[in-house]
């Protein structure tokens, strides 16, 4: 049977043993908060001007001279540390699953309001074309969440909930909603800019490849073990592209645009944070919404 190892009272382990969060003894840490130097893990860390500091020694107000009500909680990019780290992630699993509940309910006609693709003939030869060159821009959205099969949504959904938990918690619920979407923007971007024009495309994967992106990234930042992620991401790309059936233009789109994003997230500077963030964010849409119009122009 596993059995953690001995700790002291402030959490950290006996000798020789790895250091665990002081509020969350399963987690092992690296992290010491710089006001007590009791260990914390990525959950529990709020960034103050030098170091991390845990969540007691913020709502104390520990030797800052001011009311604890001036120590606001932040997350490593900035955002604001709420109750429920996982809220945002618990809805986009639900809206995700409720689409897909959907969708076996409204069958075919549904799915093809809602699936990606750049300009084709539809089974209904009163509606003439039809596609993201007519105008349907919703569709870019509109197909990351979109599942007609059991399989494809578990291993998506299941990446949203072990990648989107740890990274909401880092980011922030703005931040992270921001990371989610733009990357899913992104995949399907580049999706209908390679893709033949009557090529089908549906689901989650580019959104979460950029949650793998921005997983590296801050696992990075953080020093920890990247062997882990990165054996991940390798297995990941090589079932993208020796699997057939998969749009791999969604996941390298993803990929990148997550990673990117990620950067900007935990490596702005304190002083221009939200300039740097923002605007990462920005520019990767602007890239979006440009190939989306070049594209367009070439079809039509």
């Amino acid at each position: 049977m596993d059995q953690q190892p001995p700790q002291d009272q402030d959490g950290s382990a006996a000798a020789g043993g790895p250091l665990t969060c002081y509020r969350h003894p399963d987690r092992e840490t690296g992290i010491r908060c710089t006001r007590c130097d009791r260990p914390i893990c990525t959950d529990c860390m709020i960034e103050a001007s030098v170091g991390f500091h845990c969540p007691e020694c913020v709502r104390e107000g520990s030797g800052t001279g001011h009311h604890p009500a001036a120590n606001r909680p932040r997350t490593l990019a900035g955002g604001s540390v709420a109750a429920d780290p996982r809220l945002v992630t618990k809805i986009l699993l639900g809206i995700n699953l409720a689409v897909f509940i959907a969708v076996l309910a409204a069958g075919r006609p549904l799915l093809e309001d809602l699936l990606l693709f750049g300009r084709a003939h539809t089974d209904d030869p009163a509606a003439g074309w039809e596609g993201v060159a007519e105008g349907q821009w919703y569709r870019l959205l509109t197909s990351m969440f979109l599942h007609q099969e059991v399989l494809h949504i578990a291993f998506n959904m299941l990446g949203l909930w072990w990648l989107g938990g740890p990274l909401e918690a880092a980011l922030g619920r703005v931040r992270y909603l921001a990371l989610y979407l733009l990357s899913g923007l992104a995949g399907s971007a580049l999706t209908y800019w390679i893709a033949a024009p009557a090529q089908g495309t549906l689901g989650a994967s580019g959104a979460v490849f950029g949650l793998l992106g921005a997983t590296a990234v801050l696992m990075r930042r953080m020093n920890y073990d990247m062997r882990p992620v990165i054996a991940l991401l390798v297995v990941n790309l090589v079932f993208t592209f020796t699997w057939s059936g998969i749009a791999w233009q969604a996941h390298v789109g993803g990929l990148v645009a997550g990673a990117l994003i990620a950067i900007a997230m935990v490596h702005a500077p304190r002083e221009r944070r939200n300039l740097v963030q923002y605007g990462a964010c920005g520019l990767v849409l602007l890239v979006v919404v440009l190939a989306v119009i070049l594209r367009t122009a070439a079809l039509t």
